[in-house]
């Protein structure tokens, strides 16, 4: 049974203290929700604004536990949680912990969320199980090539994914997504006008969908997203059904990114699926009634959710490292993006940079409808901002 709420509210525990913990802390604060983030890394993102950080690795079963102890409620921003660890020290503890350790199990696997979604009905490109080479040049006869070849595990912001031309290549691109840890799958490279996401939410006996997005991707790492989706009206329709078809099948309460495919003939496909808040999200902070972050806040802790309303159309573009090697972050430009109306600025924390890094955001919101407009903005802020001296 979850504990009573009130205010001051209960004590929140994050395995990951990253961006994604550190805009949960600030999303927490003003429903009287503290959080204590486990992470390995000292004075991670989520410190300043956290109540604790527990330096620990995140399957350290005494870290975990501690976060535990101190905690009435777990939940997680990262998929490295272990979630046999967090299933034992939930039960151990008595303290309950969303999503599910079985959904982060099912996402942690690429294969066996591909599998699982297909078994219950849901739409996802076809795909093939690839753990050597042979394997990969069969799935090759099967889907056609080029393909896509994705590690089972681990992979993120375009690691772990990489397109396969031939079966002559089987071997170097297997090698290159690391698959010699945890196997790969194959799946066909899909004919898609634009890749769309939902952040679904889950809460007690409650369900919530935002608007639709679309994502700009860039070499497999996510540029920019805009709000509302620049499609027709059909096409966000069938993919908030999809979207609420995938939260029905997920188990546990909290927010969950569900990036989607939009086909050339109009159908929607699941790529992949977060079980957490996702940064195609993070237009919510300025651009929907309720963030992202405070619907994750709300539904884990049994909460009820917020609206997720539309404010304003919207646009995001990610401040990434635009440095050739890893050195100390100092991002020049600021006070110009702080100066432009209708532009939010979003600082991520992180002390050091390096190519392509994840370093923080921008949104451009309000005083247009034109999504293509505010897209343009929200780059132009962005552009005007680097790392580079």
């Amino acid at each position: 049974m979850n504990p009573p709420l009130s205010t001051p509210g209960p004590t929140l525990g994050v395995v990951g203290g990253g961006q994604l913990g550190r805009m949960m802390a600030e999303a927490a604060a003003p429903l009287g929700v503290e959080l204590v983030v486990l992470d390995p890394t000292p004075n991670c993102p989520a410190s300043p604004v956290v109540r604790e950080q527990i330096v620990g690795e995140f399957d350290d079963p005494d870290a975990v536990r501690e976060l535990a102890d101190r905690a009435d409620f777990l939940t997680f921003e990262i998929e490295l949680a272990d979630p046999d660890l967090l299933e034992e020290v939930s039960e151990t503890a008595d303290v309950p912990v969303h999503p599910s350790p079985d959904t982060l199990r099912t996402i942690q696997d690429k294969l066996v969320q591909k599998r699982e979604l297909a078994e219950a009905g849901i739409p996802v490109p076809a795909f093939r199980r690839a753990d050597d080479a042979d394997d990969l040049r069969d799935a090759l006869d099967e889907l056609g090539a080029p393909a896509m070849v994705k590690a089972r595990t681990g992979g993120y912001d375009g690691r772990g994914n990489a397109p396969v031309e031939s079966p002559d290549e089987a071997e170097a691109v297997l090698d290159a997504v690391g698959a010699d840890v945890g196997g790969a799958m194959v799946e066909e490279l899909v004919d898609f006008e634009r890749e769309v996401s939902v952040i679904g939410v889950k809460g007690d006996d409650e369900v919530a969908t935002f608007p639709v997005g679309e994502n700009v991707h860039e070499a497999e790492i996510l540029r920019e997203t805009v709000v509302p989706a620049r499609t027709s009206d059909a096409v966000r329709e069938r993919a908030e059904a999809v979207a609420r078809d995938v939260l029905e099948f997920l188990d546990g309460r909290g927010v969950y990114g569900i990036e989607l495919f939009e086909t050339s003939e109009g159908d929607i496909q699941v790529n992949e699926i977060a079980p957490r808040p996702h940064n195609s999200g993070h237009w919510t902070i300025e651009g929907a009634s309720t963030s992202q972050f405070e619907q994750h806040v709300r539904a884990v802790t049994g909460r009820p959710l917020g609206a997720t309303d539309l404010r304003s159309t919207t646009a995001m573009a990610n401040i990434l490292g635009d440095v050739d090697e890893r050195q100390t972050a100092e991002l020049h430009g600021v006070d110009d993006a702080l100066a432009t109306p209708g532009i939010g600025f979003h600082w991520y924390g992180k002390q050091e940079v390096y190519p392509l890094r994840k370093m923080g955001h921008v949104t451009a919101f309000g005083g247009s409808s034109d999504p293509d407009e505010l897209l343009r903005k929200a780059r132009d802020a962005r552009d005007e901002l680097s790392f580079d001296t």
